[in-house]
């Protein structure tokens, strides 16, 4: 299976160095379902001639805001609206949650409660899960249609599904902690001290990717995105 992956941003150099790009953090979350990576640098304005370039999308991080004057941003809007519209599964991460809930007629903005960093805990189909975290924009207002499947009380709209072919996370499963160590140590300069403490303790703690993971995958390889297995394993 071809899983394109539109970039959206650069990691750090810091970041790089030691965990590579993106799809090199992607390639190893999905090393275990074998799929073909096949990357597209949309902020360089490299795009895809179509949702047909691949079987499945997936939206990265990005250190832009989705509601900034870009000229790479309304062509992607356009791209996700597309892939949507062709039925092709699709997930977000991060930024990649945000410009898809933007896209379909969400709202998001910078906000006004601050930073998530580090690992955090999200309750998502009735269980508590950990995952790290790095943003301070979200999602305030939901398109229509859409369904909430995780939160906490931080950030209300943490998981979303657009019907059963579009998953999206605020969080980044992807982010091991050695990526949230270099951004402590390289990009914590606008995050208030006590978070980047909090984060930096909770380096060693475990996190749960490997569920949102599996699950993620599960959607690009075509079940529904409100299917929530690990609930489903734990009798929810």
């Amino acid at each position: 299976m071809i899983l394109g992956i539109l970039q959206t941003g650069h990691v750090p150099d810091q970041v790089a160095a030691r965990d590579g790009t993106y799809t090199d953090l992607f390639a190893r979350l999905f090393a275990h379902r074998g799929f073909t990576l096949r990357t597209y640098s949309v902020v360089d304005m490299e795009f895809p001639e179509g949702p047909d370039a691949a079987d499945a999308w997936l939206i990265t991080g990005s250190r832009h805001g989705a509601y900034e004057d870009h000229a790479w941003i309304p062509p992607l809007e356009a791209l996700i609206r597309a892939i949507r519209d062709a039925g092709k599964p699709l997930v977000g991460i991060c930024f990649g949650h945000q410009i898809i809930a933007q896209a379909l007629g969400g709202r998001v903005e910078k906000f006004s409660g601050g930073w998530a960093v580090g690992r955090r805990h999200y309750s998502i189909g009735g269980r508590e899960l950990a995952l790290n975290a790095w943003h301070q924009d979200q999602v305030v207002e939901l398109p229509e249609g859409a369904t909430v499947l995780g939160e906490n009380p931080f950030t209300r709209h943490a998981v979303l599904a657009h019907g059963d072919r579009i998953l999206t996370v605020q969080p980044h499963p992807e982010f091991p902690a050695s990526v949230v160590e270099a951004l402590i140590e390289h990009r914590s300069g606008a995050v208030p001290a006590p978070l980047v403490e909090a984060a930096r303790e909770a380096l060693e703690a475990p996190t749960d990717s490997h569920l949102i993971a599996d699950w993620l995958a599960d959607v690009l390889e075509g079940q529904p995105a409100t299917r929530v297995p690990f609930a489903e394993r734990a009798g929810a």
